[in-house]
């Protein structure tokens, strides 16, 4: 498909302006008419990469006018390129825009991103899958506006005992930590909050579940943060339970035989 005839849905990243894609930052540089989430992507980003664009904040945007004026830059044979933070796969809402291109007959591409949850673990130096503790990660939210599925509540999830990574849910950080507590985890189970991860005023708090709100609110986060919560969070003060496999000589695979002694 000639990519001058359709959008391109891409993931801006976290925050840090190098953590675009490459493919991300090319079609910036190409781009005639950008629609950018003002309220979350760093504005520095359009500046470096896409100097020459007519550039829109969604911020102040409805979905109509979104679609509107990317619509009519593919009708106009201009390169358009909806710029989303992190990656636009979650909670992008991008689903409900590529409904109203194929309603239009307009074509689309999507461009993953680096979302916030990775750069929250660079930050933290954390691998979130650990052997022998958790080799699960749950992305997740706290029902407010938007609701969530009762099978999805928060305390649901929690039973699994995974490693958590929360979203959307920092100004609520009471509730999450009630509804947490009412799973499997307990009050001195780990907690990291990364506010702006990658941003130059990225800030981090780490705790338990019986200290981690009174924490955020000295701090005077209430947006923009993601919330870690899970044991392999123990792994930097207590040490790993268990070492991968993967690098173990003795373990055989199909790069690699391996030594027994």
């Amino acid at each position: 498909m000639n990519e001058q005839h359709i959008v391109h849905f891409v993931g801006a990243g976290p925050g840090d302006a190098e953590l675009i894609t490459v493919k991300g930052a090319r079609l910036l540089r190409e781009a005639d008419v950008v629609v950018y989430a003002g309220s979350l992507v760093d504005r520095e980003l359009v500046r470096t990469y896409a100097p020459d664009a007519r550039v829109f904040d969604s911020a102040g945007m409805d979905l109509e006018q979104t679609t509107k004026v990317l619509a009519q830059a593919v009708v106009d044979g201009e390169k358009a390129v909806r710029l989303h933070t992190g990656d636009p796969s979650i909670y992008g809402a991008i689903q409900e825009q590529m409904e109203e291109l194929d309603r239009l007959g307009i074509g689309y591409e999507v461009v993953p991103g680096v979302t916030s949850a990775f750069a929250a673990a660079a930050a933290l130096k954390q691998e979130l899958t650990l052997p022998e503790v958790s080799q699960t990660v749950v992305i997740t939210r706290l029902a407010g506006r938007t609701p969530v599925p009762e099978r999805e509540q928060l305390a649901n999830i929690a039973a699994i005992g995974a490693t958590l990574v929360i979203y959307l849910s920092i100004s609520m950080i009471e509730k999450v930590v009630e509804e947490l507590l009412s799973g499997a985890y307990e009050p001195d189970t780990p907690v990291a909050v990364v506010a702006k991860a990658s941003w130059a005023d990225e800030q981090v708090i780490r705790g338990r579940l019986s200290d981690i709100a009174v924490k955020v609110r000295e701090a005077g986060i209430g947006k923009q943060a993601l919330i870690v919560v899970g044991d392999v969070l123990r792994a930097r003060s207590e040490g790993l339970k268990a070492k991968s496999l993967l690098y173990d000589k003795g373990f055989t695979h199909g790069c690699r035989e391996g030594i027994v002694s």
